[in-house]
């Protein structure tokens, strides 16, 4: 019984092995945008709403103090005592608004914008304008001391669109994923030989010569 080589298996099939190379680019790209499109229009929509509160300064204040305390009152919004004022106004919980409440300030500008984001349009708008009244109610116990005040500049609109991305942006977002990983697979997979170019051979370091000894003796 004679031993036959043992050939390493191949898991692909011949057609597939036969593709060229730029096709696992081309396969990325499409599952991927496939992916990413099918995510876009099985996620449930967010809707952002935002209101607007204003720093406005006392008599015996600097116009410019008004903008330092606007950054302070940015950063105070979302801390759990004006949340937990304002929670029950919207009637959610703090939790709640502490994950969809989010402030923005400018420095060139003594205003603050307080966001949230909902599922539900008008619960985004009432967490946005709780959060902005019960900021205003704070600033407002402590006027006698900082000599400003907060007014309310713009309430929240109910928004009518998603702020979420649409079905259009998670496919390309997930086509150009998908092509990337197409291209380094491209990269890292081992290199395929010429057709008929003969498979290298080992090569085997001949004897090494013998010393001759015989001036040594």
């Amino acid at each position: 019984m004679t031993d036959r080589p043992i050939r390493p298996r191949r898991f692909l099939p011949a057609r597939l092995r036969r593709l060229p190379a730029w096709s696992l680019v081309v396969a990325g790209t499409a599952a991927g945008g496939l992916l990413g499109g099918a995510y876009g229009v099985l996620q449930t929509p967010v809707y952002t709403a935002t209101s607007y509160v204003v720093a406005v300064p006392g008599k015996k204040s600097d116009p410019a103090a008004a903008l330092g305390f606007a950054q302070a009152y940015g950063r105070v919004a979302t801390q759990l005592a004006v949340l937990g004022d304002a929670q029950r106004q919207a009637r959610v919980p703090v939790r709640t608004m502490r994950r969809s409440v989010r402030t923005a300030t400018s420095p060139d500008a003594p205003m603050v914008a307080v966001s949230a984001t909902s599922t539900r349009p008008k619960l985004a708008a009432a967490m946005a304008d709780a959060v902005s009244d019960a900021l205003t109610r704070h600033a407002e116990a402590t006027a006698g001391s900082t000599h400003v005040a907060l007014v309310r500049f713009a309430r929240a609109v109910r928004p009518t669109d998603p702020s979420s991305a649409s079905p259009t942006v998670t496919g390309l977002v997930g086509a150009s994923a998908g092509g990337l990983l197409g291209g380094l697979a491209l990269l890292v997979r081992p290199r395929r030989g010429e057709p008929g170019e003969p498979a290298p051979t080992a090569s085997v370091p001949g004897p090494a010569p013998a010393a001759d000894v015989r001036g040594l003796r």
